[in-house]
């Protein structure tokens, strides 16, 4: 297994159980537009859990060869990063969809930045 292949099956993982997790109220979830603060830091709401859940399964979706994953980590690097420019613009039509506060501007830059990282690098065999 490549290492863009690991990187897309454990963020898929991270993406798909967060968006679950969005949904739940005890950690801070909701099930509407209403805005609220997953674990009290990330701002959410159903629909931001949703791109979530996309994010996660087209990420474990990519993770099936080495260059799907590249291509995927490409993708969703480029998209996130973009995510994390327009939050910082404070945008108010992806800021009020989605609730996107600080800390999710900087998980979005994260994400994208290391996603991009991965699907440019070339072939690499990650051990164990």
């Amino acid at each position: 297994m490549s290492l863009a292949q690991k990187f897309a099956t454990t963020f898929g993982g991270v993406y798909v159980l967060v968006g679950i997790l969005g949904f739940v109220s005890f950690f801070g979830g909701t099930t509407d537009q209403t805005p609220e603060f997953l674990l009290g830091i990330f701002g959410v709401t159903a629909m931001h859990n949703v791109v979530h859940l996309l994010v996660g399964f087209g990420f474990l979706a990519g993770a099936q060869s080495d260059r799907s994953a590249r291509l995927v980590s490409m993708t969703i690097g480029a998209v996130y990063t973009l995510v994390g420019i327009i939050g910082v613009l404070n945008l108010a039509i992806v800021n009020d969809l989605l609730n996107i506060n600080l800390a999710d501007n900087m998980l979005h830059f994260a994400t994208g930045l290391l996603a991009l990282a991965i699907g440019f690098q070339g072939r690499k065999v990650a051990t164990a």
